[in-house]
């Protein structure tokens, strides 16, 4: 397979090498094309009105100045144009993309926008907890084995795979389980503090504890809670097909 790697950490981060190790269990024709620095939460943004400038780093390793988006389009459309891969893998994530945080990861959007673009794609995450490092080791055992499960499977259109590691050791992992994207909004907690101009200033982003664990057992939050890695199948089709039926009745 030729598979291409990306990130939303930036090209220099700990788990873009560590997703690399674990393409290179998969294949030998590798390519990178990652954010030159850290682009988190970043989304499904494309840079429409700033140029992009890549730095070339090797035959087939580039950093490029702008989103994880950015980097999906200019690596089918222009540095593989004439070989594009057959597998995209974004990550692995610093921290965990689970719930509603899908809807903000970059990491996910690499993802997306690779589905969007015909090429099959997962994107890892790897938990960490108390402020430790993360175990990359976790992800890099059991990547390997996530994706060569997947790809046996008929795959729907439109769809990538989620896949989360747990904050713990290898020999602590209890399974691979398939998980449902938690549902609801988790508590955001905004933190207000005055710099040294008395000006108030905010930092957005710290989650606070809630219980989908238990109230969710199938989510993808239940298996992190009992150490197992979550694989999510997230559909880019939006629309709600309920609805839409009642919409067309009330519409007609």
């Amino acid at each position: 397979m030729r598979i291409l790697l990306s990130n939303d950490d930036g090209i220099d981060a700990p788990g873009l090498a560590c997703l690399e190790k674990i393409a290179r269990t998969l294949s030998d024709d590798i390519w990178i094309v990652a954010p030159a620095t850290e682009q988190s939460a970043a989304s499904h943004s494309l840079t429409m009105r700033t140029p992009l400038r890549v730095c070339r780093r090797d035959e087939k390793i580039f950093a490029v100045e702008g989103t994880p988006t950015d980097c999906i389009v200019l690596a089918l459309h222009r540095f593989m144009k004439d070989a594009k891969p057959d597998l995209v893998l974004s990550g692995v994530n610093n921290g965990d993309n689970t719930g509603e945080d899908v809807t903000y990861s970059g990491t996910i959007a690499a993802a997306m926008e690779a589905t969007l673009l015909g090429v099959k794609s997962f994107a890892f995450s790897q938990e960490i907890m108390g402020g430790r490092d993360p175990d990359w080791a976790t992800a890099e055992n059991y990547g390997p084995k996530v994706v060569r499960q997947a790809l046996k499977l008929d795959w729907a259109p439109y769809m990538l795979m989620s896949v989360n590691f747990p904050a713990c050791i290898p020999a602590d992992v209890t399974g691979i389980f398939a998980a449902m994207q938690a549902e609801g909004c988790s508590a955001t907690d905004i933190v207000e503090r005055i710099d040294l101009r008395d000006r108030i200033y905010y930092w957005v982003g710290s989650k606070l504890a809630d219980d989908r664990a238990k109230t969710q057992p199938q989510s993808d939050f239940a298996v992190m809670a009992r150490k197992g890695v979550a694989i999510t199948p997230l559909h880019l089709d939006l629309t709600h097909r309920a609805m839409f039926g009642k919409l067309k009745e009330a519409f007609a």
